[in-house]
């Protein structure tokens, strides 16, 4: 079990070697040896959040799975509600899980083919028409996942009447079978990264605790900041909001055909976002070991103020704010969507907390290319 030792100085983090002279005019000999246990902290994730989040968010594919089934065998309004309905709390559970991109989820790109969007209708028309199709392949990411399932059950006609003639019609069957067929491809890569993590990278992950790179600390840092900046802050908020583009591209939000739930799965990625940060356990797991206690070990502050409370304190400016807009979908109706984009501006200051101060803090080096001008 490795510990990583520093040496804090005036509430400055200063890394220390063996060959430090500690009479230096310009450093004080005086120091705080401070021990954090980066292997504790990884068993907890991997014990305490990500493997039972990977189990509650498998339990919700079954159950959608179940609802799914009885619809297409007796479409009717109770039953396709019913699906609707689970279709939300699975979704929703995803959010809680999509930030863990690593070991065997980024071996078979789990978040590319959940939840690609905005979905390609065409393709996933045709795909049904045609019959045949694999959905293993790269090209057919648009049409499966969450958001497929979003047009099949809320965007294929504009009452739920008119949704049920579809799959009680002449063409009821290639519906039905392609809606089981998304389901069926989502619990088959869930169950692939569940037991991937239960037969040997979880102690793959929990013994990498080292200080580099290619460590699983590491690793996770850059994927929990890449997962925050680029697909909820940027693909939830700042594509949709025009941020980068210029234009608004209302079509552009998740869950589009739903047409109210957007915010819903916004908001809990980003409170799944912060719990993670504080070590938050999943459902009745116990609270561990976190970002913000490894920085508070650590003494870091910024301008003054401890880190880990200041990171905090925005993400519940960023929730207040958020939760205060009407549904995505009614804010970027607005020319321009002013309080949208207040909003956006609110989670957007997180960006250069955790990416410039607590990888700062911890000694880490971010990993990927920003190309969007943050």
């Amino acid at each position: 079990m490795k510990r990583i030792v520093l040496l804090v100085l005036g509430g400055l983090l200063i890394a220390c070697s063996l060959e430090d002279d500690p009479t230096s005019p310009n450093e004080s000999s005086i120091g705080t040896a401070v021990n954090f246990d980066r292997s504790s902290m990884l068993a907890h994730w991997a014990d305490a959040i990500i493997q039972p989040g990977y189990a509650d968010f498998l339990s919700q594919l079954q159950t959608l799975e179940a609802r799914a089934t009885q619809f297409t065998e007796t479409p009717s309004d109770a039953n396709l509600t019913a699906l609707q309905f689970q279709w939300e709390n699975a979704y929703t559970v995803w959010q809680k899980i999509s930030m863990f991109e690593i070991g065997p989820a980024e071996t078979i790109n789990y978040r590319l083919n959940i939840n690609i969007y905005p979905s390609n209708t065409d393709l996933i028309l045709r795909n049904i028409q045609e019959g045949s199709y694999n959905l293993n392949l790269s090209s057919n990411r648009v049409a499966k996942g969450f958001p497929a399932l979003d047009y099949l059950l809320f965007g294929l006609a504009e009452t739920k009447n008119e949704t049920l003639a579809v799959y009680s019609g002449s063409q009821g069957i290639p519906y039905g079978n392609y809606l089981l067929a998304l389901i069926a491809d989502m619990k088959a890569l869930t169950e692939t990264v569940k037991m991937g993590w239960e037969s040997g990278y979880r102690d793959t992950f929990v013994a990498n605790d080292g200080n580099s790179a290619t460590a699983s600390v590491d690793r996770l840092v850059n994927d929990f900041i890449f997962y925050f900046e680029k697909h909820l802050r940027a693909g939830k908020m700042g594509i949709p909001a025009g941020v980068f583009s210029g234009a608004v591209m209302k079509q552009n939000i998740e869950a589009l055909y739903h047409g109210n739930y957007s915010k819903h799965l916004f908001l809990t990625g980003l409170i799944a976002v912060q719990d993670f940060f504080n070590g938050k356990g999943y459902g009745d797991a116990p609270d561990g070991q976190s970002f913000a206690t490894y920085i508070t070990a650590l003494n870091a502050v910024k301008e003054g103020a401890d880190l880990s409370l200041l990171i905090n304190t925005q993400f519940d400016q960023a929730k207040t704010k958020v939760a205060t807009l009407a549904s995505f979908k009614e804010e970027l109706q607005q020319q321009p969507p002013i309080e949208f984009l207040e909003a956006y501006d609110t989670v957007q200051r997180l960006v250069p907390l955790l990416k410039v101060d607590m990888v700062s803090a911890m000694s880490i080096t971010i990993d990927f290319v920003d190309a969007d001008g943050d």
